[in-house]
């Protein structure tokens, strides 16, 4: 997952320019790029963007088109992290924070987190988030829940902005993933402009598959998260009975 040395040579040779370095990747799965990242003043992923790649990199570039992308996998800090995802399973040990203690789950030479988490994507300007809100803090299996929030653009240019809302389902009958995307939606705003943003959820979307392979809800305390990637949310918890 490393780029090539040499590479990383030339990396280096335009860092100590001491010029602005926007670094444009090329590639078709995540790449390490904890060093690039804090050399480079703006990383481009691009992926294999097809016979039109050379006009839309600088479009982005130019400032002519302004980014709004977001990562649909997760880029480590180095490979002794892989497998790493933002779905994963609560290891069932305590964790606190990215810093190593004794008897926490933690790396010993590397923090926890990723470089860019699942649903990670900046653009030229920036989006701050509300609280969350919610209709209800308790639900019933045939009701709908609705968690809101505010989105406001805080920076200098107009952009678009992907809303996206997880649920954790805090305690069940089999391990669940720490988080799960439940809904997303891409909003346009202009520099200084705010927009509520409202999502629903129902019973079918607390369902999963139990021990005996039953679609199930199971009543118990879910967590909603709402935010501008997996892991910088905004977050509110409700009861289903």
């Amino acid at each position: 997952l490393n780029i090539p040395e040499s590479q990383k040579k030339l990396i280096r040779a335009l860092a100590k320019t001491g010029k602005p370095l926007a670094l444009v990747t090329m590639s078709g799965r995540p790449l390490t790029l904890e060093e690039e990242n804090s050399l480079a003043d703006a990383i481009l992923q691009v992926w294999h963007p097809g016979v039109e790649a050379g006009n839309a990199i600088a479009d982005v570039l130019f400032g002519e088109y302004n980014p709004s992308g977001k990562l649909t996998m997760t880029f480590p800090r180095n490979v002794g992290q892989v497998p790493i995802y933002y779905a994963h399973r609560n290891t069932g040990r305590p964790q606190d924070g990215d810093e190593f203690q004794k008897f926490r789950s933690n790396y010993l030479d590397s923090p926890n987190s990723p470089l860019f988490p699942f649903g990670y994507g900046l653009s030229y300007t920036t989006f701050g988030y509300s609280e969350v809100s919610l209709n209800k803090t308790t639900i019933t299996v045939n009701e709908i829940l609705e968690a809101k929030v505010t989105v406001a653009n805080t920076g200098n240019y107009d952009g678009e902005e992907v809303v996206q809302l997880y649920i954790r389902d805090v305690v069940t009958s089999i391990t669940r993933p720490v988080k799960e995307l439940k809904g997303f939606q891409k909003i346009f705003l202009k520099a200084g402009e705010s927009k509520e943003v409202s999502f629903t959820l129902s019973e079918e979307d607390l369902k999963f598959y139990n021990y005996d392979l039953d679609f199930v809800a199971e009543p118990g305390e879910f967590i909603v998260f709402i935010g501008g990637n997996s892991e910088d949310v905004k977050q509110a918890r409700f009861l289903l009975e």
